[in-house]
């Protein structure tokens, strides 16, 4: 009987095209970033489990992967019928900068500027763009409590999007504080705000009556009323002060969404979602996080950033051939691989260089490599020379 020999459920195999594609776009977005002073940083994907379930992760919590104890503590954990994880793996990279942001304050920047790229993991049910391991593309600003920063990651994300080829995004833009007052002029108490806002949240999939019906099931009749009104006039809503000036700069590059909720917890303020109109879900998403560094440190530091979802970014992006041109020096079974390695680096200013052994049917391997990216083949010569031709 065949063993399974399939990817997890939820998670991929990427073939080398579909690597190359993905690591050229993380590259340019990096690159953007880079070019407007953000530094790179990165942590472990293990986590203290507490710390990825301490109440700010919203229903991402709920899916984290565990990793057990190990040796005398996995054994006394199960004698005494105790939590047998210690561990889980990151579903997000916020929660781990904020760690590291509190354990390496003393040697960082008075403010932060911070690139973090990686695979995070939800134990989610799989389906189409959803998938149980995926990579992240964040960048954070920790220490600056003023718009500049805000200002910054709008300009730096919109710049990451066009260098990766993705033009026409727009950026939703709420503010937790106007949507915790909106939720509580419908009626709804403090401590039962975030059940209203995950009946907001459903507003795209199941409409104003939708999102009404479950609130009026959740507070009664008159929130229902409440909310329908709220909705229903949306469209006439000015822009808020608190959010002006970032109209002010980036006009229809953004648009303001007062039922924009975002799911994670730790919001306070600002809070953003990058939308395209041929992506079915958001490509990207963040926002004001100030009292999350604080759990950690002791002392509330102001942060916010944006994630940028690679996934759904690389569906957007047309397949591209690499940039440097790439040639196979083909070598047949009398000649010296010391002078195929030689000659190879010799080309290596110029082109990404693959040797390979001259088959019997040339023809078969060029075709092959030619879907691979490579547009130039070449053979090597008695002393070393190569006569460079195009595959096709």
């Amino acid at each position: 009987m065949a063993q399974q020999i399939n990817a997890p459920r939820g998670m991929r195999d990427f073939l080398p095209v579909e690597k190359a594609k993905r690591e050229e776009l993380i590259q340019k977005a990096k690159a953007a970033y880079l070019a407007r002073g953000f530094q790179e940083i990165e942590t472990p994907i293990l986590e203290d489990l507490n710390r990825l379930q301490s109440g700010q992760g919203g229903d991402n919590e709920k899916l984290v992967f565990k990793v057990q104890k190990r040796g005398e503590e996995f054994t006394e954990a199960l004698a005494q019928g105790a939590e047998l994880a210690d561990l889980g793996l990151r579903f997000d990279l916020t929660v781990p900068l904020t760690r590291y942001f509190a354990s390496n304050q003393g040697k960082l920047p008075r403010v932060l500027k911070a690139i973090q790229t990686g695979p995070v993991f939800r134990a989610e049910r799989p389906q189409k763009g959803r998938y149980r391991q995926f990579i992240q593309c964040d960048i954070d600003i920790i220490g600056e409590d003023s718009m500049l920063a805000e200002f910054e990651l709008i300009s730096a994300s919109l710049a990451a999007l066009e260098a990766m080829g993705v033009s026409g995004a727009t950026i939703r833009v709420n503010h937790r504080e106007l949507l915790l007052k909106s939720i509580a002029d419908l009626g709804v108490s403090p401590a039962d705000a975030l059940s209203a806002m995950i009946s907001i949240d459903k507003l795209d999939k199941i409409g104003i009556d939708g999102v009404c019906e479950e609130l009026g099931e959740k507070f009664g009749a008159e929130v229902a009323k409440q909310a329908a009104s709220w909705l229903s006039s949306l469209s006439a809503l000015d822009t808020p002060e608190q959010l002006k000036s970032l109209f002010e700069t980036f006009g229809k590059k953004l648009r303001y969404d007062p039922t924009l909720v975002r799911g994670m917890g730790y919001y306070t303020g600002t809070i953003f979602e990058i939308e395209h109109p041929h992506s079915s879900s958001s490509i990207g998403g963040g926002g004001r996080y100030d009292g999350m560094v604080g759990k950690w440190l002791g002392v509330n530091v102001p942060a916010v950033g944006i994630s940028l979802g690679i996934e759904r970014i690389v569906d957007l992006v047309p397949d591209t051939r690499p940039q440097t041109p790439a040639l196979v020096l083909l070598v047949s079974e009398e000649q010296s691989y010391a002078m195929a390695l030689q000659a190879q680096q010799g080309l290596l200013a110029n082109w990404r260089v693959r040797i390979d052994r001259k088959p019997k049917n040339v023809k078969a391997l060029l075709t092959e490599l030619s879907e691979q990216g490579f547009s130039h083949f070449a053979f090597l010569g008695e002393s070393g020379e190569v006569d460079i031709k195009p595959i096709s």
